[in-house]
């Protein structure tokens, strides 16, 4: 498994349209095909950075999700609204895998 983490650099002035936005993916990043486990919007702190997660079992899976995504109606509909609105102005992507697994029982009590 392989989670991809967003990283949204977005105008800290528009958060309400990014918080729009990330809600957009919420039906149609599991549809295509991933286990959406969410977008974070700044709260504390900065004002300017922000997240998408989602996983998916590999990078083969990871293109082929990509193809639907671009494909599906909300998909392309979110896709254009961030691009006339212009709140992101920057986006990097990062993939990590799960190292630290299985993880203990919180408190050690079992």
């Amino acid at each position: 498994m392989i989670t991809c983490f967003i990283r949204y650099e977005i105008d800290p002035f528009r958060k309400d349209l990014f918080e729009r936005y990330a809600r957009g993916w919420g039906e149609a990043i599991p549809r295509c095909g991933a286990d959406l486990i969410g977008y974070f919007a700044p709260h504390e702190g900065s004002t300017t950075v922000a997240y998408g997660v989602y996983s998916l079992p590999s990078l083969a899976d990871y293109e082929a999700y990509k193809t639907r995504l671009a494909a599906d109606p909300a998909g392309r509909e979110n896709y254009e609204f961030a691009r006339a609105e212009g709140f992101i102005r920057r986006e990097d992507r990062l993939f990590l895998k799960l190292a630290s697994a299985p993880h203990g029982v919180k408190g050690g009590v079992q």
